[in-house]
């Protein structure tokens, strides 16, 4: 049935583009579309780390993790330990614990090691707000309740809805427009996978951008959409008159001593717009730091990165957002009765999970290339910082 729905597809894009989107993403990744290392097959641009480098000291390991009992009530799931969960099946590339800034849990699968860089999905929307809130403290960006239209002055003309649109929407994913994250094959939804495919495929966000409309007025309803993410990025593009994989390596790789160059996806060479909202590859130990970075409030090395008020407000559980704020989720987004010992993470497709617990002092890091079945990975990792043994 798939193959026949794929078929069909590939003959209404025939018919009614000959460069549509949908066949575009089927030739460079396949029915099974991105995977981690899709980057390889992409224009990047490169998010330049520094001479000096940071590695987290390694403290004494956690082995009594490996056979951690957890029990995954919402899905139903058997009891099972935290190795069964990680094995090799589950498709996990790599597992990355700190505890107290130091490396206490560490293993990869295969032919996946430290130092190999892999695509973390939407965690990217994570570490562009991240990038928003040091726009904000470097003056750039005024307020985020600032209209999209005083940095994109061109939507203007589009639609007056535009002007309604601020950037605190689009952090909140609020922003009213009308694009859904389809990734199905859904014949009364081809124009919405075929913007979605444009999007990751496409050669020119900002054209793309111009043409939207809107389903409804901006900050009324939320509906999480990558789209909201890839005009964030041009925001902070414009505001800072700097490339997006620039101004990350100037305020974030450098300082925090990445050990590694990251790569972001960009719509072309010609137009050059960053896929701020899915597109960033790094590696599980450099994506720790972003973490740790959170974990410390904004702190690193003794030098303010990010204020501690932006990392407060990203923190704060917002019902309105049901646990979604400023691109992070809490953990009550799963269904949980939020503790006072709760933490917060950031997720992108295939469960690739950066987590934070500040009452633990915990940063934990999922990288692979499928998701684990009914195991809902924050889940996991929040119930092993609950059972977290110093």
């Amino acid at each position: 049935m798939k193959s026949i729905i794929i078929t069909i597809t590939l003959v209404f894009c025939a018919m009614s583009m000959s460069s549509c989107s949908i066949v575009r993403g089927l030739r460079t990744d396949g029915k099974n579309g991105p995977n981690i290392f899709s980057f390889e097959k992409r224009e990047v641009d490169t998010i330049a780390n520094g001479e000096q480098t940071f590695q987290f000291p390694v403290g004494r390991r956690a082995d009594w993790i490996d056979t951690m009992h957890f029990y995954n009530e919402p899905h139903h799931c058997r009891y099972s330990t935290f190795g069964e969960a990680f094995d090799a099946e589950s498709n996990t590339q790599g597992i990355l614990i700190l505890h107290n800034d130091s490396i206490v849990y560490e293993h990869y699968w295969g032919d996946f090691s430290a130092d190999r860089l892999a695509t973390i999905f939407s965690i990217s929307k994570s570490i562009t707000s991240l990038l928003c809130g040091i726009a904000v403290d470097d003056g750039y960006i005024h307020s985020i309740d600032d209209p999209v239209t005083d940095y994109l002055p061109e939507l203007k003309k589009e639609d007056p809805m535009w002007q309604k649109l601020t950037i605190r929407h689009l952090l909140d994913m609020k922003s009213g427009l009308d694009f859904d994250d389809t990734y199905e094959f859904r014949w009364k939804e081809l124009g919405y996978l075929n913007a979605m495919a444009k999007l990751n495929y496409g050669h020119d966000i900002m054209g793309q951008i111009k043409g939207l409309k809107f389903r409804c007025e901006p900050g009324t309803q939320r509906r999480y959409e990558s789209m909201t993410s890839a005009i964030l990025g041009v925001v902070i593009e414009r505001a800072s008159g700097k490339r997006y994989a620039d101004y990350l390596s100037e305020k974030v790789w450098k300082p925090l001593g990445m050990e590694h160059p990251a790569l972001v996806n960009i719509d072309s060479r010609k137009h050059d717009v960053a896929h701020a909202f899915g597109g960033i590859a790094t590696t599980v130990r450099d994506l720790a730091k972003i973490g740790s970075l959170y974990l410390n409030n904004g702190m690193w090395n003794g030098k303010r990165i990010v204020s501690e008020d932006w990392i407060r407000q990203t923190i704060t559980f917002d019902e309105s957002t049901i646990g979604y704020h400023f691109n992070w989720y809490n953990i009550n987004y799963e269904g949980f009765i939020r503790p006072e010992s709760s933490g917060y993470y950031a997720l992108g497709i295939c469960e690739q999970v950066l987590y934070v617990n500040p009452y633990k002092n915990l940063v934990m890091v999922r990288i692979g290339l499928h998701n684990n079945g009914c195991t809902i990975l924050p889940v996991l990792f929040e119930q092993l910082s609950g059972s977290w043994k110093e």
